[in-house]
């Protein structure tokens, strides 16, 4: 065994041992009412104005917006489903939106959820303007004419009943919270109306979750009374954690241990379409990657068919650019490149670029698909005098690398997207809207065209959705033309649970949230 293997191996073994004392003190507590979650990576912010990353899992079980919203199938059309909110109507102009609040639901420090809160909570979200603020852009004046009622006037008509569903960004939280900062909430304090509190908090370890008594909602029988969200950036921990009962849900297991997985009568893979692109954002910033051509010939030499079948199993499908499908805006026929080497030398060529080139791809070190499309992207980049650098990286590290000074960034930027809601704005105006600093547009690409379509079809989504769809479709094809990103492929959600637990679904427009309260064992 060489150095490298026994490191691991030691790693793994202690990595193990620790999950066996968790599971040792969950048997103690009575492990039948906790809903333990292997989740693959951590939860950088809990603020419920800011939180912009995987602590939406967390937040979801603690917090609550004035609406969900329900993925349609073959059979039925989605829909918008009452929360907070039992009611709402818009004005003719689509302007004026009320919405009826839902009596007799109390903050978890007791106080009632009246207008004053909702107006209060969108107020702070709005005010400090970081994450995913921006949805609520269009609103001009909240108003709160009655206890349960409260009126949002925008600027232009928008679908408000679709952005209260965000995943970010839209939860409503006690007025006692407005005056605290965002250390208060990362102490693992919290100011929802969910089902769950958060108990106890551990950065980079664990969150532990506690049922609420007196929640609004239904609580089904057999219902589990805590959450723990052991942070596992470990693949095979996972998988050993998962298969052995030492937790109930994961994700992010490498597909070709899935066949197996599903032989196992203890557990259920669920496999769905979802809303998730992979790709990666090229730095425009550094030279030669400012170069159109020089992305364009990456991209050619991206191996896309090969990532579908090593990486996904054949589960995954093409990335059709910037909008997966399953939502509007999607662009069914966008001119996506396919592999060809020999049409990426030439480009190449064309820009004088010689055998020698050094790029560097970041991505997060719990994707084992990302790291997949890494090796076989090098490798048909080795065929054009190209070394790929693959750096894994644990998430947080790797987003503040993106967000620090483009000339000493990485070259590609790989991630994951999902909506924030359901929207071709959220993906667009996130990923390839110009940034002064840099959020989430990790590739630094500006076009004042792309921005100006991006702007316009946000404005006419709530009056003229065909012309809004056409102006994000143009938008996508400009950013697929210049090659601001290589578009990988489209994953599918691939979550494994326990075969006791009762109620299960996955809601793609949550990006991996479970929403435990409608689960028992």
């Amino acid at each position: 065994m060489n150095r490298r293997n026994f490191l691991k191996t030691t790693v793994l073994a202690a990595l193990a041992t620790a999950a066996t004392a968790r599971w040792n003190f969950a048997m103690a507590q009575g492990a039948s009412q906790i809903f333990t979650l292997a989740y693959p990576t951590s939860f950088p912010d809990l603020d419920p104005a800011t939180s912009f990353s995987n602590d939406g899992a967390v937040l979801a079980n603690v917090y609550e917006g004035l609406t969900r919203y329900i993925p349609g199938d073959e059979k039925t059309e989605a829909k918008i489903e009452p929360r907070l909110a039992t009611a709402w109507e818009v004005s003719a102009d689509g302007k004026t939106w009320t919405f009826t609040l839902r009596d007799g639901v109390t903050f978890h420090d007791g106080t009632p959820l009246t207008s004053e809160a909702v107006k209060g909570s969108i107020e702070r979200t709005k005010k400090i303007g970081g994450g995913a603020a921006f949805i609520w852009g269009p609103v001009t004046a909240i108003e709160t004419p009655e206890t349960l009622k409260v009126v949002f006037q925008l600027s232009e008509p928008q679908p408000l009943d679709l952005i209260a569903s965000a995943g970010f960004a839209a939860w409503i939280y006690a007025p006692s919270s407005f005056d605290k900062d965002n250390a208060w909430f990362n102490a693992g304090n919290d100011a929802g109306t969910g089902p769950f509190r958060i108990s106890r908090y551990e950065p980079g370890q664990r969150a532990v979750l506690e049922r609420v008594e007196g929640y609004w909602d239904t609580v089904p029988d057999g219902a589990f009374q805590t959450i723990s969200f052991e942070i596992i950036e470990d693949t095979t921990l996972a998988q050993n954690m998962i298969e052995s009962g030492q937790a109930d849900w994961t994700y992010s297991i490498p597909f070709e241990n899935l066949e197996a997985m599903k032989a196992n009568p203890d557990l259920n893979v669920v496999s769905n379409p979802s809303f998730e692109t992979l790709f990666g954002l090229y730095n425009v910033k550094r030279a030669p990657l400012d170069k159109v051509k020089v992305r364009q010939a990456l991209s050619l030499a991206f191996p896309y068919d090969d990532v579908i079948a090593a990486g996904t199993m054949g589960l995954g499908t093409r990335a059709k650019g910037v909008v997966p499908a399953g939502i509007w805006g999607h662009d069914a026929d966008a001119p996506i490149p396919s592999t060809d080497l020999e049409a990426a030398r030439a480009l190449l060529a064309e820009e004088g670029i010689e055998p020698g080139l050094e790029l560097v791809m970041t991505y997060s070190t719990t994707q084992a698909l990302s790291a997949v499309a890494g090796e076989l992207w090098k490798a048909n980049l080795e065929t054009l005098g190209i070394t790929l650098t693959l750096q894994p990286m644990a998430w947080e590290a790797q987003w503040q690398l993106g967000k620090s000074d483009p000339k000493a960034a990485q070259d590609i930027f790989v991630m994951f997207w999902w909506p924030t809601f359901v929207t071709p704005y959220d993906y667009l105006f996130n990923l390839f809207h110009t940034e002064e600093k840099p959020n989430f547009n990790l590739g630094y690409y500006s076009n004042p065209e792309v921005d100006a379509k991006i702007d316009e079809a946000a404005k006419l989504s709530g009056t003229d959705r065909p012309r809004a769809e056409a102006l994000f479709i143009e938008a996508q094809r400009t950013v697929i033309e210049e090659a601001a990103a290589v578009f990988m492929v489209d994953r599918p959600n691939v979550h494994i649970i326990r075969s006791d637990i009762k109620g299960y679904t996955d809601n793609p427009a949550y990006g991996h949230v479970t929403f435990v309260n409608e689960l028992s064992r």
